[in-house]
């Protein structure tokens, strides 16, 4: 259950390797009005899914702050997202300079690690050959983009809604779905029917993920959160967690999402990655 976690935000890579705002500014958004009325359980979706952001692409420049026991280190990240395809990652901690490079896409991730010229491609089939997870590619994107999702599924047809349990009070929501492998996927919701946060927990509840949204910003006339949060917990106690605070964002804008490597960069695989990292990290 450890590694699920992990896997949850960038199967567990991205945390590990983030170890070593043409844009517009967004505007902060008003309180929008919102409705106490207890909503049809279809009505209550259907809103949903039109108040959720819309992008076909998304860049963004956005600084990354990591916790980990006895450790604290941040870095900026440029990103960039091309909807149902890819997520990439530039991690510059050091004066604009890229040291890593890291894709997503619907079946694969890759890295770029420029500080010892290396990289790493491999498939999810590895991971799920030794993980029972149902949690997909697209399923981070909603993450990333405040989309409310069915875990394993690219999206959300109105004919999947009566896969939800909702329950409404005033002006919040609570939306209750579990997966093939009895996780649990709790989402809340304002009376906008703007999701707030999403927690991912075991049958047990020994093991959760809270990810959070705050900071409410109109983007292209569309609300954004501009800060996220993802804690990871024992039994109720934070193991480590990430804060992203997103300074600058623009959606549906061109987006290159060129991955070269060099002709004289090593290639090995993602454990030899994060082994490497943790042996330099213990060094210092």
């Amino acid at each position: 259950m450890r590694h699920f976690f992990r896997i949850v935000i960038v199967s567990g890579l991205a945390v590990s390797l983030l170890l070593l705002g043409g844009c517009k500014t967004s505007k902060k958004a008003g309180a929008p009005a919102v409705s106490e009325r207890t909503k049809a359980h279809n009505e209550f979706f259907d809103s949903m899914r039109e108040n959720a952001f819309r992008y076909q692409t998304l860049t963004a420049r956005l600084n990354l702050e990591l916790t980990v026991p006895g450790k604290e280190l941040s870095s900026r990240v440029d990103l960039k997202m091309v909807k149902d395809s890819a997520l990439q990652l530039s991690v510059q901690p050091i004066l604009g300079i890229e040291l890593f490079r890291i894709e997503l896409s619907t079946d694969s991730v890759k890295v770029i690690d420029r500080m010892n010229k290396r990289y790493a491609v491999e498939g999810y089939g590895g991971l799920k050959d030794q993980i029972a997870l149902v949690f997909n590619f697209y399923n981070l994107q909603a993450l990333f983009t405040n989309h409310l999702f069915i875990p394993g599924e690219q999206e959300i047809s109105a004919r999947q809604y009566g896969r939800f349990q909702l329950k409404q009070e005033r002006s919040r929501a609570e939306i209750r779905i579990k997966d093939a492998m009895k996780l649990c996927y709790t989402f809340l919701a304002d009376g906008g029917e703007k999701l707030l946060s999403t927690h991912i927990a075991d049958e047990s509840e020994r093991y959760a993920l809270q990810w959070t949204y705050d900071d409410f910003r109109l983007a292209e006339e569309q609300l954004f959160p501009m800060m996220m949060s993802a804690q990871f917990l024992t039994d109720g106690v934070p193991e480590g967690g990430i804060r992203i605070h997103f300074s600058r964002l623009q959606p549906n804008v061109p987006v290159n999402m060129e991955f070269s490597v060099p002709a004289k960069y090593k290639q090995t695989t993602l454990a030899e990655m994060v082994k490497g990292l943790s042996r330099s990290d213990k060094k210092k």
